[in-house]
C-alpha cells in the first residue's frame, strides 16, 4: 500500500487502462452514496432532529452532483496532489462554481429548489441561497478525503483484484446507479411513468425536501 501511495502521490504510477475504467465507475458510486448519506443526516438535524427526508430523485441512495464533482475535482488536482492546500482551494472554488449553477440552473429550467443555503442551519454567507462559506470549505475538505484517501485506496484495490472480476464488480455497480438516474431523470418524464419520488410519497415516505 505505501509503495503505491508514495508513486501516486508523486505521479509515477502507471494504471492500465481497466484499471481506470474501473476506478472511475468506484468513485462515481462511492462519491454518490457519500453524498447522500451526508445529505441524509443534514436534514435530518436541519429539522431540528424531528424528520427524515430521502435526498436525490433515484430510488438508491445516491445523488449525481456529488459524483460529479469528485470526477471534476479528481481531473483537476492530478497534477498537484503533492500540494494539499493547492488541491483544498481549487476543489473549493470548483465545486462552489459547479454547486451554484447546478442549483441556478435547475431553479431556472424547473422551478425547483433542492437546496436553498438562506434557510439552513450553520450557513455563513450565502450566495443567493445556491452557495455559501460552509459548503465551498466543506468541498474543499472532502477533496482532501477523496485525494489523499478514497481515490488512492480505490486504486490499490484494482492492483490486488483480478481484473475481469474488478470489472464486473465495478461497472455493474456503476450501471445499476447510473440506469436509476437516467430513468428517473429521462425515462419516467417521457414515458409518464412513476418516479422515484412519486412512489416514496405514495408510502409514507417524504421523499424530497424541496424548498420550492
Amino acid at each position: 500500500m505505501k509503495e503505491v501511495y508514495n508513486k501516486y502521490i508523486n505521479n509515477e504510477l502507471k494504471l492500465e487502462k481497466w484499471q481506470i475504467i474501473g476506478v472511475i465507475c468506484m468513485i462515481i458510486v462511492i462519491a454518490g452514496i457519500i453524498g447522500w448519506l451526508v445529505e441524509f443526516f443534514f436534514y435530518y438535524a436541519n429539522s431540528g432532529f424531528k424528520t427524515f427526508y430521502m435526498r436525490g430523485a433515484n430510488f438508491l441512495p445516491w445523488i449525481n452532483i456529488y459524483a460529479w464533482g469528485a470526477l471534476l475535482i479528481i481531473f483537476l488536482t492530478r497534477k498537484i496532489k503533492k500540494h494539499p492546500i493547492l488541491v483544498f482551494l481549487l476543489s473549493a472554488i470548483s465545486c462552489g462554481i459547479l454547486e451554484y449553477f447546478s442549483g441556478y440552473f435547475m431553479y431556472q429550467y424547473n422551478g425547483i429548489r433542492c437546496w436553498d443555503y438562506s434557510r439552513e442551519i450553520l450557513t455563513i454567507w450565502d450566495l443567493n441561497g445556491y452557495v455559501c462559506v460552509r459548503s465551498v470549505l466543506g468541498f474543499g475538505f472532502a477533496a482532501l478525503l477523496l485525494i489523499y484517501l478514497l481515490l488512492p485506496f480505490c486504486i490499490y484495490i484494482s492492483t490486488k483484484s483480478n481484473k475481469k472480476v474488478f470489472l464486473i464488480i465495478t461497472i455493474s455497480l456503476c450501471i445499476i446507479f447510473l440506469t436509476d438516474e437516467l430513468y428517473n431523470l429521462l425515462f419516467a418524464r417521457i414515458f409518464d411513468l412513476s418516479r422515484a419520488k412519486n412512489i416514496y410519497k405514495s408510502i409514507g415516505f417524504k421523499y424530497m425536501n424541496y424548498f420550492y
